[in-house]
């Protein structure tokens, strides 16, 4: 892999991570009641949000239906 291609693989895995810790405090949801509703632990959460991990499909469309969007509305950033 490209350090080009990696670089966007740690921009995108940070712009998701901004996104799913926006729409969590948008509809008040602790990362807690999140990771729960999803059934991952909340430090897998925190990791995804601060952009440090990347998440598989599955997981990014349990988080879309938790948090009420569509999954494609979970990517539009």
């Amino acid at each position: 892999m490209s350090k080009k291609a990696f670089k966007y693989d740690k921009i995108l895995c940070k712009k998701f991570g901004e996104k799913i810790s926006f729409l969590r405090k948008d509809t008040n949801l602790t990362q807690d009641e999140l990771a729960f509703k999803v059934n991952i632990s909340p430090s897998y959460l925190s990791s995804i949000e601060r952009g440090i991990t990347d998440t598989t499909i599955s997981t990014a469309k349990r988080l879309a239906k938790a948090l009420n969007i569509s999954l494609s509305e979970l990517f539009d950033f």
